[in-house]
């Protein structure tokens, strides 16, 4: 504390220390009066321990359940002190059953990849662009260009690029 380090570079007394550095007396005496936490702090790692996914909340009902009623904010205090914080989880991952990675085409029409772009006009007006690319020989096969795409007229221009390619997407289009 910098009003110990005066009285002793000095040799001042506290009283003239505290007028010097410009703090009051009695902060500098100040004593906390805090009770001594390790039983709970005890108590809160071994509930902590016993269920790991409960939280700061959570292991207050429990306390309060045995007579260890406190304040939230002490509890909480002490919970991150204990280091005893939850991580979040992410959010749930749906299936998505087993990957094998992709093959590489070796012949022309093996795979197609389908990509949409978008852009916007000077007047503010968006546009996208439908790309059809082969990816062997990376040649462009429809390159469609409108305000809107509905799934029907991806079918339809898939139909005249590929009809064997628009037989699967038929299925999944909604008119």
């Amino acid at each position: 504390m910098a009003v110990n380090r005066v009285m002793e570079r000095r040799g001042l007394s506290q009283r003239h220390a505290c007028r010097l550095v410009g703090m009051d007396r009695s902060t500098v005496r100040y004593q906390g009066k805090r009770p001594d936490d390790a039983a709970l702090r005890q108590r809160l790692r071994e509930l902590a321990a016993e269920r790991r996914r409960f939280g700061y909340r959570r292991l207050a009902w429990m306390l309060a359940r045995e007579g260890q009623v406190m304040n939230h904010k002490r509890l909480y205090r002490l919970y991150r002190e204990e280091k005893l914080m939850v991580r979040r989880r992410g959010r749930r991952k749906r299936a998505l059953g087993t990957r094998t990675p992709m093959l590489v085409p070796h012949a022309i029409n093996q795979r197609w990849s389908l990509d949409f772009v978008s852009d916007t006009l000077s007047d503010g007006r968006r546009f996208r662009i439908l790309c059809v690319v082969d990816d062997f020989s990376r040649e462009c096969l429809a390159t469609v260009v409108d305000t809107s795409l509905g799934g029907i007229r991806v079918v339809r221009e898939l139909e005249l690029a590929c009809p064997p390619l628009a037989q699967q997407f038929r299925g999944r289009v909604r008119h």
